[in-house]
Protein backbone atom coordinates (compact mmCIF):
# COMPACT_ATOMS: atom_id res chain seq x y z
CA UNK A 1 0.00 0.00 0.00
CA UNK A 2 2.86 2.39 0.70
CA UNK A 3 3.77 2.70 -2.99
CA UNK A 4 0.46 4.40 -3.82
CA UNK A 5 -0.35 6.22 -0.58
CA UNK A 6 0.41 9.74 -1.82
CA UNK A 7 -1.65 9.27 -4.96
CA UNK A 8 -4.50 7.75 -2.94
CA UNK A 9 -4.53 10.82 -0.68
CA UNK A 10 -4.82 13.05 -3.73
CA UNK A 11 -7.64 10.92 -5.12
CA UNK A 12 -9.56 11.10 -1.84
CA UNK A 13 -9.23 14.89 -1.79
CA UNK A 14 -10.41 15.28 -5.36
CA UNK A 15 -13.16 12.73 -4.74
CA UNK A 16 -14.85 15.08 -2.29
CA UNK A 17 -14.76 17.91 -4.84
CA UNK A 18 -16.10 15.65 -7.59
CA UNK A 19 -19.05 14.60 -5.43
CA UNK A 20 -19.87 18.25 -4.68
CA UNK A 21 -19.75 19.07 -8.41
CA UNK A 22 -22.06 16.14 -9.18
CA UNK A 23 -24.52 17.26 -6.48
CA UNK A 24 -24.47 20.80 -7.78
CA UNK A 25 -25.31 19.60 -11.27
CA UNK A 26 -28.51 17.94 -10.04
CA UNK A 27 -29.57 20.55 -7.46
CA UNK A 28 -30.33 23.40 -9.87
CA UNK A 29 -33.78 23.99 -11.38
CA UNK A 30 -32.26 25.01 -14.71
CA UNK A 31 -31.67 22.46 -17.43
CA UNK A 32 -27.96 21.61 -17.45
CA UNK A 33 -25.64 19.51 -19.62
CA UNK A 34 -22.43 17.60 -18.92
CA UNK A 35 -19.33 19.66 -19.69
CA UNK A 36 -18.52 17.46 -22.68
CA UNK A 37 -21.60 18.97 -24.37
CA UNK A 38 -20.11 22.40 -24.89
CA UNK A 39 -19.10 24.80 -27.66
CA UNK A 40 -16.81 23.35 -30.36
CA UNK A 41 -17.71 19.76 -29.53
CA UNK A 42 -17.45 16.95 -32.08
CA UNK A 43 -20.16 14.30 -32.25
CA UNK A 44 -19.82 10.83 -33.73
CA UNK A 45 -21.17 10.54 -37.27
CA UNK A 46 -23.46 7.78 -38.57
CA UNK A 47 -24.43 6.66 -35.08
CA UNK A 48 -27.26 7.49 -32.68
CA UNK A 49 -26.30 10.56 -30.63
CA UNK A 50 -27.00 10.25 -26.88
CA UNK A 51 -27.62 13.61 -25.18
CA UNK A 52 -28.34 13.83 -21.46
CA UNK A 53 -28.39 16.20 -18.53
CA UNK A 54 -30.36 17.34 -15.51
CA UNK A 55 -33.49 19.35 -14.76
CA UNK A 56 -36.30 19.40 -12.22
CA UNK A 57 -37.97 16.04 -11.72
CA UNK A 58 -40.82 15.74 -14.18
CA UNK A 59 -39.62 18.62 -16.35
CA UNK A 60 -40.07 18.24 -20.11
CA UNK A 61 -36.87 18.77 -22.14
CA UNK A 62 -36.72 19.31 -25.92
CA UNK A 63 -33.46 18.64 -27.77
CA UNK A 64 -32.67 19.54 -31.37
CA UNK A 65 -29.59 19.33 -33.60
CA UNK A 66 -29.67 20.09 -37.33
CA UNK A 67 -32.96 18.45 -38.43
CA UNK A 68 -33.02 15.91 -35.58
CA UNK A 69 -35.31 16.34 -32.59
CA UNK A 70 -36.25 14.42 -29.47
CA UNK A 71 -38.07 15.00 -26.19
CA UNK A 72 -37.51 13.61 -22.71
CA UNK A 73 -38.89 14.00 -19.21
CA UNK A 74 -36.55 14.27 -16.24
CA UNK A 75 -36.85 11.33 -13.85
CA UNK A 76 -37.29 11.52 -10.08
CA UNK A 77 -33.56 12.17 -9.68
CA UNK A 78 -33.65 14.98 -12.23
CA UNK A 79 -31.79 13.12 -14.98
CA UNK A 80 -33.05 13.09 -18.55
CA UNK A 81 -31.67 11.59 -21.75
CA UNK A 82 -32.51 11.33 -25.45
CA UNK A 83 -31.00 9.66 -28.49
CA UNK A 84 -30.96 11.70 -31.66
CA UNK A 85 -30.97 9.99 -35.05
CA UNK A 86 -27.56 9.71 -36.73
CA UNK A 87 -26.03 12.56 -38.73
CA UNK A 88 -23.47 12.50 -41.53
CA UNK A 89 -20.13 14.25 -41.12
CA UNK A 90 -20.36 18.01 -41.31
CA UNK A 91 -21.39 21.14 -39.48
CA UNK A 92 -21.15 23.51 -37.81
CA UNK A 93 -24.49 22.96 -36.09
CA UNK A 94 -26.14 24.29 -32.96
CA UNK A 95 -27.34 21.90 -30.27
CA UNK A 96 -30.43 23.38 -28.58
CA UNK A 97 -31.80 22.12 -25.27
CA UNK A 98 -34.98 23.70 -23.90
CA UNK A 99 -36.76 23.18 -20.62
CA UNK A 100 -37.44 25.87 -18.04
CA UNK A 101 -34.46 27.60 -19.66
CA UNK A 102 -32.79 27.27 -23.06
CA UNK A 103 -29.22 26.20 -23.76
CA UNK A 104 -27.43 26.58 -27.10
CA UNK A 105 -24.17 24.75 -27.79
CA UNK A 106 -22.49 26.39 -30.78
CA UNK A 107 -20.00 25.30 -33.45
CA UNK A 108 -20.86 21.62 -33.17
CA UNK A 109 -19.17 19.39 -35.74
CA UNK A 110 -20.00 15.80 -36.66
CA UNK A 111 -17.20 13.41 -37.55
CA UNK A 112 -15.05 10.78 -35.83
CA UNK A 113 -14.69 10.71 -32.03
CA UNK A 114 -12.07 8.71 -30.16
CA UNK A 115 -11.43 8.34 -26.43
CA UNK A 116 -7.69 8.63 -25.65
CA UNK A 117 -6.49 7.37 -22.29
CA UNK A 118 -3.56 6.00 -20.30
CA UNK A 119 -0.71 7.31 -18.19
CA UNK A 120 2.03 9.87 -18.81
CA UNK A 121 2.90 8.91 -22.37
CA UNK A 122 -0.69 9.59 -23.40
CA UNK A 123 -0.80 12.72 -21.24
CA UNK A 124 2.50 14.01 -22.74
CA UNK A 125 1.74 17.17 -24.71
CA UNK A 126 2.74 18.25 -28.20
CA UNK A 127 4.97 20.98 -26.70
CA UNK A 128 7.23 18.19 -25.34
CA UNK A 129 7.24 16.05 -28.48
CA UNK A 130 9.80 15.83 -31.27
CA UNK A 131 9.99 18.98 -33.43
CA UNK A 132 7.42 20.72 -31.23
CA UNK A 133 7.88 24.20 -32.72
CA UNK A 134 7.51 22.97 -36.29
CA UNK A 135 4.47 20.88 -35.37
CA UNK A 136 2.79 23.85 -33.71
CA UNK A 137 3.43 26.12 -36.69
CA UNK A 138 1.78 23.55 -38.96
CA UNK A 139 -1.23 22.87 -36.71
CA UNK A 140 -3.89 24.82 -38.59
CA UNK A 141 -6.58 22.14 -38.30
CA UNK A 142 -9.77 23.79 -36.99
CA UNK A 143 -11.75 20.59 -37.57
CA UNK A 144 -9.63 18.72 -35.02
CA UNK A 145 -10.83 19.38 -31.47
CA UNK A 146 -9.73 18.00 -28.11
CA UNK A 147 -11.59 17.74 -24.81
CA UNK A 148 -9.15 17.23 -21.93
CA UNK A 149 -10.64 15.69 -18.78
CA UNK A 150 -9.19 17.29 -15.62
CA UNK A 151 -7.26 14.87 -13.43
CA UNK A 152 -8.96 13.52 -10.36
CA UNK A 153 -10.38 10.45 -8.68
CA UNK A 154 -13.53 9.42 -6.85
CA UNK A 155 -14.63 6.54 -4.67
CA UNK A 156 -17.92 6.18 -6.56
CA UNK A 157 -18.87 6.69 -10.23
CA UNK A 158 -19.53 10.35 -10.96
CA UNK A 159 -22.06 11.99 -13.27
CA UNK A 160 -20.24 15.22 -14.10
CA UNK A 161 -16.79 16.44 -15.03
CA UNK A 162 -15.32 19.80 -15.89
CA UNK A 163 -13.50 20.69 -19.10
CA UNK A 164 -14.03 22.29 -22.50
CA UNK A 165 -13.31 21.62 -26.17
CA UNK A 166 -10.21 23.26 -27.69
CA UNK A 167 -10.00 23.92 -31.42
CA UNK A 168 -6.67 22.89 -32.93
CA UNK A 169 -4.48 25.82 -33.95
CA UNK A 170 -0.81 26.82 -33.69
CA UNK A 171 -1.71 28.58 -30.43
CA UNK A 172 -3.57 25.69 -28.77
CA UNK A 173 -1.97 22.48 -30.04
CA UNK A 174 0.94 22.65 -27.60
CA UNK A 175 -1.45 21.60 -24.84
CA UNK A 176 -2.92 18.66 -26.76
CA UNK A 177 -1.95 15.08 -25.97
CA UNK A 178 0.75 14.41 -28.55
CA UNK A 179 -0.14 10.76 -29.21
CA UNK A 180 -3.81 11.63 -29.54
CA UNK A 181 -3.13 14.62 -31.78
CA UNK A 182 -0.89 12.78 -34.23
CA UNK A 183 -3.42 9.94 -34.30
CA UNK A 184 -6.29 12.33 -34.95
CA UNK A 185 -4.38 14.35 -37.53
CA UNK A 186 -3.72 11.26 -39.64
CA UNK A 187 -7.40 10.28 -39.47
CA UNK A 188 -8.47 13.80 -40.43
CA UNK A 189 -6.08 13.89 -43.37
CA UNK A 190 -7.12 10.47 -44.65
CA UNK A 191 -10.87 10.64 -44.02
CA UNK A 192 -11.44 14.37 -44.60
CA UNK A 193 -13.94 14.63 -41.74
CA UNK A 194 -13.86 16.43 -38.36
CA UNK A 195 -12.12 14.54 -35.56
CA UNK A 196 -12.88 14.84 -31.86
CA UNK A 197 -10.39 13.53 -29.30
CA UNK A 198 -11.32 13.07 -25.63
CA UNK A 199 -8.10 12.97 -23.60
CA UNK A 200 -8.53 11.29 -20.22
CA UNK A 201 -5.08 10.39 -18.90
CA UNK A 202 -2.96 10.70 -15.74
CA UNK A 203 0.76 10.08 -15.39
CA UNK A 204 2.12 7.33 -13.17
CA UNK A 205 -1.15 5.43 -12.86
CA UNK A 206 -1.68 1.65 -13.03
CA UNK A 207 -4.39 0.03 -15.11
CA UNK A 208 -6.18 -0.87 -11.85
CA UNK A 209 -7.19 2.77 -11.38
CA UNK A 210 -8.84 2.84 -14.82
CA UNK A 211 -11.01 -0.25 -14.32
CA UNK A 212 -14.11 -0.35 -12.13
CA UNK A 213 -13.71 -2.08 -8.78
CA UNK A 214 -16.55 -4.44 -9.71
CA UNK A 215 -14.84 -5.54 -12.94
CA UNK A 216 -11.59 -6.14 -11.08
CA UNK A 217 -13.29 -8.04 -8.31
CA UNK A 218 -14.82 -10.35 -10.91
CA UNK A 219 -11.42 -10.84 -12.54
CA UNK A 220 -9.67 -11.67 -9.26
CA UNK A 221 -12.23 -14.26 -8.24
CA UNK A 222 -10.31 -16.72 -10.41
CA UNK A 223 -6.68 -17.19 -9.25
CA UNK A 224 -4.14 -16.22 -11.89
CA UNK A 225 -1.53 -18.90 -12.47
CA UNK A 226 1.85 -18.51 -14.15
CA UNK A 227 3.24 -20.97 -16.69
CA UNK A 228 5.12 -22.86 -13.97
CA UNK A 229 1.88 -23.56 -12.12
CA UNK A 230 2.48 -21.13 -9.27
CA UNK A 231 -0.13 -18.62 -8.14
CA UNK A 232 0.95 -15.12 -9.07
CA UNK A 233 0.07 -11.56 -8.15
CA UNK A 234 -2.77 -10.12 -6.12
CA UNK A 235 -5.97 -11.89 -5.15
CA UNK A 236 -8.05 -8.73 -4.85
CA UNK A 237 -7.97 -5.24 -6.38
CA UNK A 238 -5.29 -2.88 -5.07
CA UNK A 239 -6.13 0.21 -3.02
CA UNK A 240 -7.35 2.96 -5.31
CA UNK A 241 -8.84 0.54 -7.83
CA UNK A 242 -11.45 2.24 -9.96
CA UNK A 243 -10.76 5.78 -8.76
CA UNK A 244 -9.95 7.17 -12.20
CA UNK A 245 -12.60 5.06 -13.86
CA UNK A 246 -15.16 6.62 -11.51
CA UNK A 247 -14.07 10.23 -12.04
CA UNK A 248 -12.61 10.33 -15.56
CA UNK A 249 -14.26 7.54 -17.57
CA UNK A 250 -17.73 6.83 -16.16
CA UNK A 251 -18.99 10.44 -16.54
CA UNK A 252 -18.16 10.37 -20.28
CA UNK A 253 -20.51 7.48 -21.10
CA UNK A 254 -22.60 7.10 -23.15
CA UNK A 255 -21.15 9.94 -25.27
CA UNK A 256 -20.98 8.36 -28.73
CA UNK A 257 -17.46 7.39 -29.80
CA UNK A 258 -15.94 5.39 -32.63
CA UNK A 259 -13.37 3.73 -30.38
CA UNK A 260 -10.53 4.18 -27.91
CA UNK A 261 -6.73 4.36 -27.94
CA UNK A 262 -4.66 3.41 -24.90
CA UNK A 263 -1.01 4.13 -23.98
CA UNK A 264 -0.16 2.67 -20.57
CA UNK A 265 1.60 -0.28 -18.97
CA UNK A 266 4.80 1.29 -17.68
CA UNK A 267 3.42 1.46 -14.13
CA UNK A 268 2.28 -2.17 -14.19
CA UNK A 269 5.67 -3.49 -15.36
CA UNK A 270 7.17 -3.39 -11.87
CA UNK A 271 7.64 -6.80 -10.30
CA UNK A 272 5.84 -10.11 -10.59
CA UNK A 273 2.31 -8.62 -10.86
CA UNK A 274 3.30 -7.62 -14.41
CA UNK A 275 2.05 -11.09 -15.32
CA UNK A 276 -1.49 -9.98 -14.44
CA UNK A 277 -1.54 -7.44 -17.26
CA UNK A 278 -2.67 -10.12 -19.73
CA UNK A 279 -5.82 -10.42 -17.60
CA UNK A 280 -6.21 -6.77 -16.59
CA UNK A 281 -6.15 -5.24 -20.06
CA UNK A 282 -8.94 -7.46 -21.47
CA UNK A 283 -10.91 -6.89 -18.25
CA UNK A 284 -10.65 -3.12 -18.63
CA UNK A 285 -11.59 -3.24 -22.31
CA UNK A 286 -14.67 -5.32 -21.50
CA UNK A 287 -15.51 -2.97 -18.63
CA UNK A 288 -15.47 0.12 -20.86
CA UNK A 289 -17.38 -1.59 -23.66
CA UNK A 290 -20.11 -2.63 -21.22
CA UNK A 291 -20.28 0.92 -19.84
CA UNK A 292 -20.74 2.46 -23.29
CA UNK A 293 -23.17 -0.14 -24.58
CA UNK A 294 -21.88 0.25 -28.14
CA UNK A 295 -20.79 -3.35 -28.57
CA UNK A 296 -17.15 -4.25 -29.18
CA UNK A 297 -15.96 -0.82 -30.30
CA UNK A 298 -12.35 -0.64 -31.63
CA UNK A 299 -9.77 -0.55 -28.85
CA UNK A 300 -6.19 0.16 -29.96
CA UNK A 301 -3.16 0.20 -27.67
CA UNK A 302 0.54 1.01 -27.77
CA UNK A 303 2.89 -1.84 -26.97
CA UNK A 304 5.67 -0.63 -24.68
CA UNK A 305 8.68 0.77 -26.61
CA UNK A 306 12.38 0.02 -26.26
CA UNK A 307 13.66 1.33 -22.92
CA UNK A 308 16.61 1.06 -20.47
CA UNK A 309 20.06 -0.29 -21.27
CA UNK A 310 20.63 -2.03 -24.63
CA UNK A 311 20.29 -5.80 -24.72
CA UNK A 312 23.41 -7.87 -23.97
CA UNK A 313 22.01 -11.36 -23.22
CA UNK A 314 20.21 -13.64 -25.73
CA UNK A 315 16.95 -13.08 -23.81
CA UNK A 316 16.28 -10.68 -20.92
CA UNK A 317 12.87 -11.40 -19.40
CA UNK A 318 11.64 -8.54 -17.19
CA UNK A 319 8.34 -7.03 -16.11
CA UNK A 320 8.59 -4.65 -19.08
CA UNK A 321 8.77 -7.64 -21.45
CA UNK A 322 5.98 -9.41 -19.58
CA UNK A 323 3.59 -6.47 -19.97
CA UNK A 324 4.46 -6.36 -23.68
CA UNK A 325 3.50 -10.01 -23.96
CA UNK A 326 0.26 -9.33 -22.09
CA UNK A 327 -0.59 -6.74 -24.72
CA UNK A 328 0.19 -9.15 -27.56
CA UNK A 329 -2.00 -11.81 -25.94
CA UNK A 330 -4.83 -9.33 -25.58
CA UNK A 331 -4.57 -8.58 -29.30
CA UNK A 332 -5.07 -12.26 -30.05
CA UNK A 333 -7.83 -13.03 -27.56
CA UNK A 334 -9.96 -9.86 -27.41
CA UNK A 335 -12.03 -9.01 -30.49
CA UNK A 336 -11.64 -5.75 -32.40
CA UNK A 337 -8.36 -4.71 -30.77
CA UNK A 338 -5.22 -3.34 -32.40
CA UNK A 339 -1.60 -2.86 -31.32
CA UNK A 340 1.04 -0.33 -32.36
CA UNK A 341 4.52 -1.86 -32.06
CA UNK A 342 7.07 0.80 -31.03
CA UNK A 343 10.31 -1.15 -30.49
CA UNK A 344 12.21 1.28 -32.71
CA UNK A 345 11.02 4.68 -31.45
CA UNK A 346 11.72 4.52 -27.71
CA UNK A 347 14.69 6.02 -25.87
CA UNK A 348 17.03 4.04 -23.63
CA UNK A 349 17.30 6.80 -21.04
CA UNK A 350 13.82 8.34 -21.17
CA UNK A 351 10.57 6.61 -20.29
CA UNK A 352 8.84 9.42 -22.21
CA UNK A 353 10.21 9.11 -25.75
CA UNK A 354 9.64 12.21 -27.88
CA UNK A 355 8.73 10.57 -31.17
CA UNK A 356 5.00 10.57 -30.58
CA UNK A 357 4.47 11.17 -34.30
CA UNK A 358 5.32 7.54 -35.05
CA UNK A 359 3.14 6.31 -32.18
CA UNK A 360 0.09 8.27 -33.32
CA UNK A 361 0.66 7.35 -36.95
CA UNK A 362 0.83 3.63 -36.15
CA UNK A 363 -2.33 3.71 -34.09
CA UNK A 364 -4.05 5.59 -36.92
CA UNK A 365 -2.75 3.11 -39.47
CA UNK A 366 -4.38 0.23 -37.61
CA UNK A 367 -7.65 2.18 -37.39
CA UNK A 368 -7.55 3.11 -41.07
CA UNK A 369 -6.84 -0.47 -42.16
CA UNK A 370 -9.48 -2.12 -39.98
CA UNK A 371 -12.15 0.28 -38.68
CA UNK A 372 -12.18 2.34 -41.87
CA UNK A 373 -11.27 -0.52 -44.26
CA UNK A 374 -8.51 1.29 -46.14
CA UNK A 375 -6.00 -0.67 -48.24
CA UNK A 376 -3.16 -0.55 -45.73
CA UNK A 377 -1.10 -3.11 -43.87
CA UNK A 378 -2.20 -2.40 -40.28
CA UNK A 379 1.12 -3.12 -38.56
CA UNK A 380 4.51 -4.71 -38.78
CA UNK A 381 4.86 -8.51 -38.89
CA UNK A 382 2.97 -10.37 -36.17
CA UNK A 383 3.93 -13.90 -35.13
CA UNK A 384 1.50 -16.49 -36.51
CA UNK A 385 3.07 -19.95 -36.14
CA UNK A 386 6.35 -21.86 -35.91
CA UNK A 387 7.47 -25.29 -37.02
CA UNK A 388 10.70 -27.15 -36.27
CA UNK A 389 12.23 -28.66 -39.40
CA UNK A 390 15.63 -30.37 -39.52
CA UNK A 391 17.25 -28.50 -36.65
CA UNK A 392 15.74 -25.15 -37.68
CA UNK A 393 12.73 -23.15 -36.49
CA UNK A 394 10.63 -21.85 -39.38
CA UNK A 395 8.49 -18.88 -38.32
CA UNK A 396 5.41 -17.60 -40.18
CA UNK A 397 3.94 -14.10 -39.84
CA UNK A 398 0.81 -12.07 -40.49
CA UNK A 399 0.94 -8.52 -41.91
CA UNK A 400 4.00 -9.16 -44.04
CA UNK A 401 2.75 -6.73 -46.68
CA UNK A 402 5.12 -6.50 -49.62
CA UNK A 403 7.68 -8.63 -47.80
CA UNK A 404 10.02 -8.99 -44.84
CA UNK A 405 13.26 -7.02 -44.57
CA UNK A 406 16.23 -6.62 -42.26
CA UNK A 407 16.01 -2.91 -41.50
CA UNK A 408 19.38 -1.30 -42.06
CA UNK A 409 20.69 -4.35 -43.92
CA UNK A 410 21.57 -7.94 -43.16
CA UNK A 411 22.09 -9.88 -41.01
CA UNK A 412 18.85 -10.27 -39.08
CA UNK A 413 19.31 -9.72 -35.37
CA UNK A 414 17.28 -10.28 -32.23
CA UNK A 415 16.64 -14.03 -32.51
CA UNK A 416 17.50 -16.67 -29.92
CA UNK A 417 16.88 -20.43 -29.70
CA UNK A 418 16.90 -22.99 -26.91
CA UNK A 419 16.71 -26.75 -26.52
CA UNK A 420 14.54 -28.61 -24.06
CA UNK A 421 16.68 -27.28 -21.21
CA UNK A 422 15.34 -23.75 -21.82
CA UNK A 423 18.79 -22.16 -22.10
CA UNK A 424 18.74 -19.61 -24.90
CA UNK A 425 21.64 -18.70 -27.15
CA UNK A 426 21.87 -16.14 -29.91
CA UNK A 427 20.73 -17.56 -33.23
CA UNK A 428 21.34 -16.97 -36.88
CA UNK A 429 18.27 -15.95 -38.85
CA UNK A 430 17.49 -15.45 -42.50
CA UNK A 431 14.43 -14.36 -44.46
CA UNK A 432 12.93 -17.02 -46.72
CA UNK A 433 9.95 -15.54 -48.56
CA UNK A 434 7.35 -14.68 -45.93
CA UNK A 435 9.08 -16.72 -43.23
CA UNK A 436 12.19 -16.42 -41.07
CA UNK A 437 14.39 -19.48 -40.57
CA UNK A 438 16.24 -19.54 -37.23
CA UNK A 439 19.04 -21.88 -36.12
CA UNK A 440 22.21 -22.21 -34.07
CA UNK A 441 25.08 -24.67 -34.28
CA UNK A 442 25.00 -24.76 -30.47
CA UNK A 443 21.43 -26.11 -30.43
CA UNK A 444 21.15 -29.01 -32.93
CA UNK A 445 17.62 -29.83 -31.71
CA UNK A 446 15.84 -26.53 -30.99
CA UNK A 447 12.66 -26.55 -28.93
CA UNK A 448 11.84 -22.84 -28.95
CA UNK A 449 12.71 -19.49 -30.47
CA UNK A 450 12.30 -15.95 -29.22
CA UNK A 451 12.61 -12.56 -30.89
CA UNK A 452 13.32 -9.16 -29.33
CA UNK A 453 12.87 -10.64 -25.87
CA UNK A 454 14.40 -7.79 -23.87
CA UNK A 455 13.33 -4.30 -22.71
CA UNK A 456 15.64 -2.62 -25.23
CA UNK A 457 16.27 -5.36 -27.81
CA UNK A 458 18.85 -5.50 -30.56
CA UNK A 459 16.50 -6.41 -33.42
CA UNK A 460 15.78 -5.38 -37.00
CA UNK A 461 12.94 -7.43 -38.53
CA UNK A 462 10.48 -5.14 -40.37
CA UNK A 463 8.13 -5.31 -43.32
CA UNK A 464 8.72 -3.19 -46.41
CA UNK A 465 6.22 -0.62 -45.13
CA UNK A 466 8.86 0.29 -42.53
CA UNK A 467 6.96 -1.21 -39.59
CA UNK A 468 8.76 -3.32 -36.95
CA UNK A 469 7.88 -6.90 -36.07
CA UNK A 470 6.45 -7.51 -32.62
CA UNK A 471 8.46 -9.29 -29.91
CA UNK A 472 7.36 -12.91 -29.64
CA UNK A 473 8.23 -16.35 -28.37
CA UNK A 474 7.23 -19.79 -29.62
CA UNK A 475 7.33 -21.37 -26.13
CA UNK A 476 5.09 -21.02 -23.09
CA UNK A 477 7.81 -21.55 -20.50
CA UNK A 478 7.99 -19.45 -17.34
Amino acid sequence: MKRISLYSQTLRAVSSLAIIVGMAATATADVTLPAVFSDNMVLQRDREIPVWGWADAGEKVDVSLADKQATATADKDGRWSVRLDPLSAGGPHTLKVQGANTLAVEEVLVGEVWLCSGQSNMAMQVRRALNADEEAADADYPQIRMFTVPRGGAAEPQQQIKGSWAVCSPETVGGFSATAYFFGRRLHQELDVPVGLINSSVGGTPIDFWTSAEAQQAMFQEPKVAADGKRVGMTEPMAGAGNLYNAMIAPLAPYAIRGAIWYQGERNSRGEPAYLYRHQLPAMIGNWRKLWGQGDFPFLFVQLPNFTKPQTEPVEPTGWVTVREGMAQTLRTTPNTGMAVTLDVGEAGDIHPKNKQAVGQRLARWALATTYEKSLVPSGPLFESAKIEGGKVVIHFKHVGEGLVAQGGEPLSGFAVAGDDGKFVRAEARIDGDTVVVSSSEIPQPAAARYAWAPNPDCNLFNKDGLPAEPFRTDDWK
